[in-house]
């Protein structure tokens, strides 16, 4: 439970904001070689118009982004009442929307519901909002009603640019239509550790250049129409891949040394850096090479200003992770964390801990002398600067009855199937299990870690949809370990044995029910949906089967590549430790 939480919240904390320059001046700036600070644009002149009426703690709030969950609460509701008070009378910045978790399982927001209750709150502000998403694999991360793009890894699997490309253009769309203006998206970590609790599924491979290839690929293509305008932001600096904490709840620490950082951490930040990405936000981690005192990244000037700012020249937004994750929260206080967080160099304070106490905090050390008017200046600048820059101050609601000439796109339903199809890698296939020969005779058991879950239900029903008489059932850990027997028992009879999973790792009665299902005559294919590590714990199985994404469409392609409707093409973009190699997959 603590893991699928752990996953469930992550995919909606990483995240970062924007560079404060128009698009053109943006695209100028001579960050390309990665050596020195770069100019800084000009200031708009709309931005000195606000500034010169904000108070100090009015310019502090700006730099503050606070949750919300996509709902429409009623104006009697004690919840709209505190949105009300944060935005106008605190003055937040912005929001950044995320999910409600319900019994275990995220529960995803209604994009009219979000985008009318984001009517009612930039109504409410005195400055325009600017509002944020981490929308990893598309809006639909968070939101219904999108299209289901499968996670960053399947297309590392497919190894499509075109269709990374697409992603960054629908997903900025998706995103300016519904009223988010701030996409927390491209991932830029290298997962290079298959013990990793919360990166995984979420970055592109395994290979560094690999990831900078789809990250600057994502980022051309979110920008390629002139139209829409986002910010796009990279995470978790200076990479989170090569971790085995979930720094949700504690401080990972990356042992590796310098070189190793610029050969694997560093080179995709370094792409998007020399891309003109808007910007970069900080992890909750402890890096002893780069930063000797026993501190997160996010308060450490060596790595958010000397590392970021002056050796890679980067001059956008600079963002926190999200402020009440405990890798944070259990070093320092709200306020003492926003502090720290602005003497680091950072510029924007997403989802403190305690709004008020951040915003109380920054302005107590600014009149202190702690942090000087002229920094604090600099920040306030930036995020002004980015809303001017995607026209804010011109147009801050969303037109509603324009939402659904979006999100209904039968061309990004269609992409989204078809990377999905692309990246299923299919690494072992002892006995020529896969696709089933006699499909009549045989079973597939989905195994689920929650009972309320969706997740496998689009495969059963895709399966009965292709195969009426093949044998399926849907299995989750509650269970009486004697159900879980019985179910073995019958699997003997079966010509095959097909097993989905989709969590991290199985608990006890599923694996039991592997092993004991292993033990039959039949050949047993595993296909892992949410862990490609996961074959690890089941080395015996006949087949495996990667399609590196929970995404319904992964499910749907899965149904059709063991029925033999279309074929294995990927390529693994990570190595599963001694038992499958970096590129592996079988046609």
């Amino acid at each position: 439970m603590l893991k699928l939480l752990s996953l469930l919240i992550l995919a909606a904390w990483p995240m970062a904001l924007a560079v404060a320059a128009p698009a053109a001046a943006a695209r100028k700036a001579p960050v390309a070689s990665g050596k020195g600070s770069a100019k800084a644009p000009p200031v708009p002149g709309q931005v000195r118009q606000w500034m010169n009426k904000l108070t100090l703690r009015q310019q502090v709030a700006q730099l503050v982004i606070i949750r919300f969950y996509g709902d429409a609460p009623s104006s009697k509701t004690r919840a709209y009442r505190e949105f009300q008070r944060l935005v106008k009378t605190a003055g937040v910045g912005g929001l950044i929307v995320l999910n409600r978790v319900r019994n275990g399982v995220v529960v995803n927001a209604e994009p009219y519901a979000m985008a009318a209750f984001l009517n009612r709150m930039q109504r409410t502000a005195s400055l325009p909002l600017i509002v944020g998403g981490d929308f990893e694999r598309g809006a639909s991360m968070r939101m219904s009603g999108t299209a289901k793009f499968p996670h960053n890894m399947a297309y590392g699997a497919a190894r499509d640019l075109a269709a990374t490309r697409f992603l960054g253009l629908h997903t900025a769309r998706e995103a300016r239509a519904m009223g988010v203006h701030w996409i927390f998206t491209p991932d830029a970590d290298v997962n290079n550790n298959p013990d990793n609790p919360v990166i995984g599924l979420r970055a592109f491979s395994e290979d560094p250049d690999e990831v900078a290839k789809h990250v600057v690929a994502y980022i051309e293509g979110a920008r390629s129409d002139p139209k829409t305008q986002v910010l796009l932001s990279v995470k978790h600096f200076p990479g989170h891949g090569d971790t085995a904490v979930d720094s949700h709840f504690g401080l990972p620490v990356i042992a590796a040394d310098r070189a190793r950082l610029e050969a694997v951490e560093l080179k995709p930040f370094r792409a998007a850096i020399a891309a003109h990405v808007d910007s970069v936000m900080s992890s909750h981690l402890r890096i002893p090479a780069l930063e000797p005192e026993e501190i997160p990244g996010t308060v450490s000037k060596n790595i958010m200003t000397k590392l970021l700012k002056d050796e890679l020249g980067f001059t956008g937004l600079v963002t926190t992770d999200a402020m009440d994750m405990q890798g944070l929260t259990k070093m320092y206080s709200a306020g003492e964390a926003a502090v720290r967080a602005m003497e680091a160099g950072v510029d924007v304070l997403l989802i403190p801990a305690n709004p008020d106490q951040a915003i109380e905090g920054v302005v107590k050390a600014v009149l202190s002398g702690r942090i000087s008017k002229d920094r604090l200046r600099q920040s306030v600048e930036k995020v002004l600067a980015a809303k001017v820059r995607l026209g804010l101050h011109k147009k801050r609601l969303v037109e509603l009855e324009e939402l659904s000439e979006v999100l209904d796109s039968e061309e990004a339903v269609a992409q989204a199937q078809q990377v999905a199809e692309q990246a299923l890698t299919l690494v072992r296939n002892d006995q020529g299990a896969l696709p089933l020969k006699a499909p009549d005779k045989a079973c597939l058991y989905v195994l689920s870690e929650n009972r309320y879950s969706q997740l496998g239900r689009r495969l059963i029903d895709e399966i009965k949809e292709q195969s009426p008489r093949l044998q399926t059932q849907w299995l989750d850990s509650t269970m009486p370990e004697a159900a879980f027997a019985d179910v073995a028992t019958r699997a003997r009879s079966c010509s095959a044995v097909v097993l989905a999973a989709f969590s991290q790792q199985l608990s006890a009665a599923p694996s039991r029910f592997v092993e004991q299902v292993q033990q039959g005559p039949a050949p047993v294919a595993l296909i892992s949906f949410g862990n490609p590590y996961l074959m690890r714990a089941f080395p015996k199985v006949n087949a495996y089967v990667a399609t590196f994404s929970t995404a319904p469409t992964s499910e749907a392609a899965a149904a059709k590549a063991i029925l033999g409707a279309i074929p294995f093409r990927g390529r693994s973009p990570v190595t599963i430790p001694n038992l499958a190699a970096y590129g592996a997959g079988l046609d």
